[in-house]
């Protein structure tokens, strides 16, 4: 039986990973593992374990990494903690098999700890780019040190070709997170209402901000502009979740909890989990900030995204997504632009760039039919061409 250890950092990845665990443990040929790490073990962000717990999953170990400081210093000193105990609990649970989604820091220490151990890795949706963020650097890190890829778009395959992989070892099977909503029954408004424990104005907008890290402008400043320009906005129920664990987080957290504290019509919540949260999306006029989801999932719900500054430049996106500078004006004229007619009228007839499903089904089976073939030694793969 060929063990296969997922680790998971965030609410974020876990929503994407989800299925593919259930696919691993309903195969009698496969035995899944499980590491619960970063944001899932902080009271800051929900202590997130518990979703996993709750939908039935059994967690093999719990890898504590995140400092309460969010400095570049904490979330290096972060990253070591979670290295050293990746190694431990890796060393323990022996898998045959890692699999990783995407680019934060506890997957890189995860990534690290796997590598190290000569444990092939499975790396899904690399190739992306988010330019505004380290977390570019961080997936490209990890796709060199992985032996098996699976990503979201033909781009994106094409990248990760760029980075010297095997043809052969690289598949695109378009987004997770498009089986993700394929699979959810989402809630009606009346139960969003009661689980969040608001009613709903004549409009509403789902509002995530995550911190820009390799920005040089002051994250205060960016969140400044946004709350003044949702300032302007009558009449509207303003729904925000918290940002990632990244470098500055707390000049994001802070600012909104005062902002919402003087609001009858503003809420702030940890974390909603994949299906209220998409529910949520559902019921609302579309999704405001710079979080990943406006471009790769909420464009199948036929939602408009306000992509708000660099964090996401060089993705893949949407007509439904509409990209604005971190200014007050700027951001106001986005907004207006969601609401008028003819983009609305538009939204019916978006295509999501990253598929429309089938990703979950492609990755197991391909695991499964490789098995064994999958190695912790690589070549690089020139791409043919005239050197110089």
């Amino acid at each position: 039986m060929m063990k296969i250890c997922v680790v998971t950092g965030s609410r974020a990845d876990y929503g994407l990973l989800k299925n593919v665990m259930y696919t691993i443990c309903d195969d009698e040929s496969l035995e899944l593992q499980i590491i619960s790490t970063g944001m899932h073990q902080s009271p800051s962000y929900g202590l997130t374990f518990r979703e996993i717990e709750k939908d039935g999953f059994t967690i093999d170990k719990k890898v504590e990494m995140l400092v309460s400081s969010d400095t570049a210093t904490g979330i290096t000193n972060s990253i070591g903690l979670g290295v050293i105990g990746m190694g431990e609990a890796l060393g323990s649970l022996r898998p045959n098999l890692v699999l990783l989604l995407g680019d934060r820091f506890e997957i890189l220490a995860a990534s690290v700890a796997a590598m190290i151990a000569r444990i092939p890795i499975v790396h899904l949706h690399g190739g992306e780019t988010t330019i505004g963020a380290f977390d570019e650097s961080i997936r490209h890190a990890i796709t060199k040190m992985a032996s098996l890829h699976f990503v979201a778009a033909e781009d994106y395959r094409r990248r990760v070709l760029q980075l010297g992989e095997d043809p052969d070892r690289v598949f695109n099977v378009g987004g997770l997170g498009i089986d993700s909503l394929n699979r959810l029954e989402l809630y009606p408004k009346s139960k969003v209402e009661e689980l969040l424990g608001i009613e709903f104005l004549q409009k509403a907008l789902l509002v995530t901000f995550h911190p820009v890290t390799l920005d040089v402008v002051d994250i205060g400043k960016q969140v400044d502009e946004l709350l003044s320009a949702l300032d302007c906005i009558a009449d509207t129920t303003l729904i925000f979740t918290f940002p990632n664990a990244d470098t500055g987080s707390s000049g994001i957290v802070d600012p909104i909890k005062k902002f919402v504290a003087r609001r009858n019509n503003s809420y702030i919540y940890q974390s909603l989990g994949q299906k209220l949260y998409f529910s949520c999306v559902s019921c609302c006029d579309g999704v405001i900030g710079n979080s990943s989801s406006g471009l790769l999932e909420v464009p199948s719900l036929k939602k408009g995204t306000v992509n708000i500054g660099d964090r996401q430049e060089g993705r893949l996106k949407a007509s439904s997504v509409i990209d604005c500078e971190p200014e007050k004006s700027e951001i106001l004229a986005a907004i207006n632009r969601l609401y008028s007619s003819e983009f609305q009228a538009e939204l019916e007839n978006v295509q999501n760039p990253y598929g429309a499903g089938g990703a979950v089904n492609k990755i197991v089976e391909t695991i499964k039919e490789l098995g064994a073939e999958i190695s912790v030694k690589k070549t690089f793969f020139d791409i043919p061409g005239k050197a110089e």
